[in-house]
C-alpha cells in the first residue's frame, strides 16, 4: 500500500490538470498513488490525459462540486497520508518529500502544510502581509481568512476522517470551513518552505467564480459555533470575527439592494451579540 495517496479532483482543465498531474508524477517521493476524479468535465479532459492514465486512477464522475471530487477521492484512497492538488496548480518536485521528511521526524504532528509561490496571468506576485503562514495553534489566525492551500496540506488520513469531509454544501470556501474544523482541535505545521505554485486569474477560478465570499464563511463560522468543538476563548474569537464578518457583508448587501441577504446576515449577527451567546463550558 502507497504512504501517501494524492487526490487531484478537476472539472473542464483539459490542459491545465495535465500539467499539475506531471508535477506529481515529478515528485521525488516514489512511494505514493495518484487519483485524479474527473467532475463531469465536458472538455475532453480525459482524452487529453490519456497517455498518463495508465500511471495513475481515473474516475469520472457526474458534476458535484469540487468537495464531492476530493470526498470521492478520499473514499478511494489506499494511503496512510492524504494530499489534495487543485487542478490549476503545482506541485515543486520535493513537496511530498520535505513533508514526509517532517512527518516522521515528529510522530505526533497530523497535519502539515506549506508556503507558496503566486502566479497571477502568468506572472509572479508576492501575497500580502495578511497572507502570512503560522505554525502549531493557528486557529485564531484561520478565522480572518483561508491561510492554508489544499494544495500544499499533507495529513492522516484520520485525521480527515474524524475532523468530517468536506462540506458538499458549500460552493466555495469549503477549505477554510475544513481547516477551522481541524484547527480548532490541533495543531497545524508549517514547513516553512514555497513547495507548490499557485496559479490564479483564469476565468474558471472557484474563488473567482462566487461574489461574496464572506456568505461561505459566515455559514462556516456559524456551523463551528453549533458544533461544540470550541473552547470558551475559541469561542470568544470565533463570534468576533462573525460579528465583523456579518456586518461587511449584510451592510455590503444592504447598500447595493440585496435587502433580504443583507437583512438575513445582519439578524445571524444580532443573534450572536447577546452575553448568552458567548457563554460555552470549556472543553
Amino acid at each position: 500500500m502507497p504512504a501517501v495517496s494524492v487526490i487531484i479532483p478537476t472539472y473542464n482543465r483539459a490542459e491545465m490538470v495535465r500539467e499539475a498531474i506531471e508535477s506529481v508524477l515529478a515528485q521525488s517521493y516514489a512511494d505514493r498513488e495518484l487519483i485524479v476524479v474527473d467532475d463531469g468535465s465536458t472538455d475532453g479532459t480525459e482524452a487529453a490525459i490519456a497517455s498518463l492514465i495508465p500511471q495513475l486512477t481515473y474516475v469520472y464522475q457526474e458534476h458535484r462540486g469540487v468537495s464531492a471530487a476530493r470526498n470521492r477521492g478520499a473514499s478511494l484512497a489506499r494511503g496512510e497520508y492524504l494530499a489534495f492538488l487543485d487542478s490549476d496548480d503545482l506541485w515543486l518536485k520535493d513537496k511530498l518529500d520535505r513533508q514526509m521528511r517532517f512527518m516522521e521526524s515528529h510522530p505526533e504532528a497530523l497535519i502539515c502544510y506549506t508556503d507558496e509561490i503566486w502566479i497571477r496571468r502568468g506572472v509572479r506576485v508576492n501575497p500580502m502581509k495578511k497572507h502570512r503562514k503560522y505554525s502549531g495553534m493557528i486557529f485564531p489566525h484561520c478565522l480572518p481568512l483561508c491561510i492554508i492551500s489544499p494544495s500544499s496540506a499533507l495529513f492522516a488520513r484520520g485525521l480527515l476522517e474524524e475532523a468530517g469531509m468536506f462540506d458538499e454544501t458549500l460552493a466555495v470556501c469549503e477549505d477554510y470551513d475544513l481547516w477551522l474544523r481541524i484547527a480548532a482541535r490541533y495543531p497545524v505545521y508549517l514547513v516553512d518552505a514555497p513547495l507548490i505554485v499557485k496559479r490564479g486569474g483564469h476565468a474558471d477560478q472557484l474563488s473567482r467564480s462566487r461574489t461574496g465570499q464572506d456568505r461561505y464563511r459566515i455559514a462556516a463560522i456559524e456551523k463551528l459555533l453549533r458544533g461544540g468543538l470550541l473552547t470558551a476563548g475559541q469561542r470568544e474569537l470565533a463570534i468576533k470575527e462573525l460579528l465583523r464578518k456579518c456586518s461587511i457583508y449584510g451592510n455590503g448587501c444592504i447598500k447595493r439592494g440585496r435587502c433580504d441577504e443583507g437583512e438575513r446576515i445582519l439578524a445571524i449577527a444580532a443573534a450572536y451579540s447577546t452575553p448568552e451567546a458567548a457563554k460555552v463550558e470549556p472543553i
